[in-house]
């Protein structure tokens, strides 16, 4: 998708924003971009939307107005899309822009006192410059909403966070049931929760500021690094964003494997998310069980890419190598040995009764609230929603096969679970679809020695395994990116927990984050 921004100006931007929410129902705030587009036009943001009926997307930037010497603001839009809570304060962390009337503007990834905008063009990276804290992170009971007055200066308004008599529990960062080393500040009214806080960061690798400095092949490397049980998706995503901005022409052949390779990596990612579900509600046979199969699994896509977590397959212009003289008959052979043994997970825990008393009606999100909060995925497919990107913006041969998009409708941990369940099936009908019929042709179309994209901006974006993965691309026209900013599938999943469990009980949250499929470096970057 080349990006056709819209730009309201500072003045009518909020107004403007209500509208295509309100009036043509842009109800799906897909991402916020932080940007520092150049010292001509200075920082900014772009926002992708999406009608959830129509599956339209627009993209709007809008630039950051500047207020005095150092401050830079844009009005919020968290009243129009929850989600924006999270992606909003990304964006103040790496860039300094203040959104007005945001309720909680604290940084999100990097700590409380670091000094700086990592994301700025003219940010020092030197380490003489960058000498960070070596103590403990100091903590604050307060946050700041920013606010223009009517003579347009930046106002501080501080808001509590924590009460003197709120008593607070922290899950992670070093917990098993927060899947690494994701902390969530959770305050509790006896077993009640009240309220959630995510406190995020721990593992940030600043990979989006490492791809300016990279050629194009070069950025491949880090979205293996991502979610990691999603590596194909990730870099499905990057190199579907370069090859479109390049107009690459993909063979049949390459299209087909892409196909079969992503469905094999959504059955290792549902797989795992299986094992460790049952695993973070103490049931451990059913975690061996889902460990053994995806062995199998991984078997099968190793013999052709090498890899077993870090895939390193896909390549801008096809695919590494072709496709072991085994792999169609070991894939025929998996998907065989597969169908019957998922029914066993069932078995030893989908049906327990302890299962579905601990999973049903617990971390209850209606549709519109999973629409808000950008609940993509799983998660939200639990509700209702249709938000699969194979089926609203296929790619490569999904408009070709024939598959069902699962969906719930008890908005639940359980449906959540059972949703996973399904679409293992829904993958293996993909795959056998597909695993006959690829056609001959060329596995790699030769690209020059040095790539370099068009100047533009671009959005693309694939169905992961627990949710929309996408990859913002802005080219000035040389051999690395300008921009390269990543959706992560974690982040808003993260988001909502909140909403999700406030007037829940503890033991509900780890049967939620346990329903909810994140891995943090996916969410951290």
């Amino acid at each position: 998708m080349k990006l056709e921004n819209k730009e309201f100006g500072f003045d009518n931007f909020a107004a403007e924003m209500a509208k295509l929410k309100n009036d043509k129902h842009f109800d799906y705030l897909v991402t916020i971009i932080g940007e520092d587009f150049g010292p001509e036009e200075g920082l900014g943001c772009i926002y992708i939307l999406e009608n959830t009926d129509s599956h339209e997307r627009v993209s709007v930037k809008q630039i950051a107005k500047k207020v005095g010497e150092t401050d830079y603001v844009i009005p919020s839009v968290l009243k129009l899309w929850h989600d924006a809570d999270l992606l909003e304060r990304e964006v103040y962390d790496f860039f300094g822009i203040k959104f007005l009337g945001h309720p909680d503007m604290r940084r999100l990834f990097m700590r409380s006192d670091f000094q700086g905008w990592p994301l700025r063009k003219d940010f020092d990276m030197s380490p003489e410059k960058n000498q960070f804290p070596m103590t403990d992170e100091p903590e604050t009971d307060w946050t700041s909403e920013w606010n223009l007055n009517d003579c347009g200066d930046l106002v501080e308004t501080k808001h509590r966070l924590l009460d003197d008599d709120d008593f607070v529990i922290n899950f992670g960062p070093n917990h098993p049931s927060t899947h690494g080393v994701l902390r969530l500040r959770t305050v509790v009214d006896g077993e009640t929760i009240k309220h959630i806080y995510p406190h995020l960061g721990y593992i940030h690798r600043g990979m989006e500021k490492m791809m300016e400095s990279m050629t194009y092949p070069q950025t491949l490397a880090l979205t293996d690094r991502l979610n990691y049980l999603c590596a194909m998706h990730h870099r499905h995503a990057l190199v579907g964003v370069i090859e479109e901005a390049m107009g690459i022409e993909l063979s049949d052949r390459i299209r087909y494997i892409r196909t079969i390779m992503d469905e094999l990596q959504r059955i290792d990612n549902h797989l795992l998310f299986l094992g460790t579900c049952a695993q973070d509600l103490s049931a451990l046979t059913a975690f061996l069980y889902c460990m053994r199969d995806r062995e199998h699994v991984l078997n099968v896509m190793e013999e052709t890419t090498g890899g077993r977590l870090i895939q390193n397959y896909y390549r801008i212009g096809g695919l590494q190598a072709d496709i072991d003289p085994h792999f169609v008959e070991n894939t025929k052979t998996l998907c065989k040995y597969l169908r019957p043994f998922v029914q066993e997970y069932l078995d030893v825990f989908g049906d327990n009764v302890i299962t579905h008393q601990r999973l049903e009606g617990v971390g209850y999100m209606n549709l519109e609230d999973c629409i808000n909060y950008g609940v993509t995925g799983p998660a939200g497919r639990a509700a209702g929603w249709k938000n699969d990107v194979r089926k609203n913006h296929p790619y490569d041969l999904y408009d070709k096969v024939n598959f069902e998009q699962i969906l719930g409708k008890n908005c639940d941990s359980m449906d959540r679970y059972m949703i996973h369940i399904n679409e293992i099936y829904q993958s293996l009908n993909i795959i056998e679809q597909l695993i006959d019929n690829i056609p001959e042709g060329d596995f790699y179309i030769k690209q020059k020695p040095i790539i370099k994209v068009p100047e533009g901006q671009w959005w693309f974006s694939v169905e992961g395994g627990a949710g929309e993965f996408g990859v913002y691309l802005d080219s000035r026209g040389d051999k690395s990116p300008y921009r390269v900013k990543m959706r992560p599938m974690g982040l808003t999943l993260a988001g909502a927990f909140d909403k999700m469990l406030r007037g829940e009980k503890i033991a509900d949250l780890i049967a939620t984050g346990a329903s909810i499929d994140f891995v943090i470096p996916d969410l951290d970057r």
